[in-house]
């Protein structure tokens, strides 16, 4: 039965909260009605700050990053170790590694995995542009620090095939994280460890 809503107004709201992930619509009018019992400055500056997220964020020119410049602070850090590449999904997972304070290296930001199933292939993804980053020769090793799904792991073959002819490095984080885990849920001292105790990709997989 379809939810009967006293105001337009308050169904095009809800609808258009329902659309963000996880937000169904019970969710999404109890947030509203939440809202409407807040001050309007309140409100208005949660607007402008979704406004503004969307009109001015940019994205780092190097490991794409969210950031506010051309450059991230971690990729302008000059204490950050620059031969050492993490490759991740999403800015999530930066986060989430950040949080471990384990790991000094860099990032390189792919925007997600190779899922066929979901019209993402390879050239939705910025896999191009970490060739490129390796091609200079800075980069000494590669850890690939994607989800354990089967998505994940077939992200991890392809890049893994994509440098096979530099002379780098290429490791996978240690399989503390359980098969089908998501990096961003796993609790900050498994994934700590699972990036400090990363393996050769080639000892990983049976290519």
């Amino acid at each position: 039965m379809n939810q009967r809503y006293p105001s337009a107004l308050l169904e095009n709201a809800v609808e258009e909260f329902s659309k963000l992930p996880g937000i169904g619509r019970k969710t999404a009018l109890r947030l509203i009605l939440h809202m409407l019992r807040q001050d309007s400055s309140a409100i208005h500056n949660f607007a402008n700050a979704i406004t503004t997220l969307k009109d001015e964020v940019k994205y780092c020119r190097m490991c794409h990053n969210i950031c506010d410049d051309d450059t991230c602070s971690i990729c302008n850090d000059l204490s950050r170790d620059k031969t050492t590449l993490c490759v991740v999904e999403n800015i999530k997972e930066v986060m989430a590694i950040e949080n471990t304070m384990q790991y000094r290296g860099v990032y390189h930001v792919l925007g997600g995995i190779i899922s066929p199933i979901d019209g993402i292939g390879p050239s939705d993804l910025e896999i191009e542009s970490l060739v490129e980053r390796v091609s200079q020769g800075e980069v000494k090793e590669v850890i690939l620090a994607l989800s354990t799904t089967m998505e994940g792991d077939t992200t991890n073959l392809y890049i893994y095939k994509k440098l096979s002819g530099f002379d780098v490095n290429v490791s996978i984080i240690a399989r503390g994280i359980s098969i089908g885990d998501e990096i961003e849920y796993a609790d900050e001292v498994t994934l700590g460890r699972s990036i400090l105790n990363r393996t050769p990709f080639n000892e990983s997989f049976r290519l």
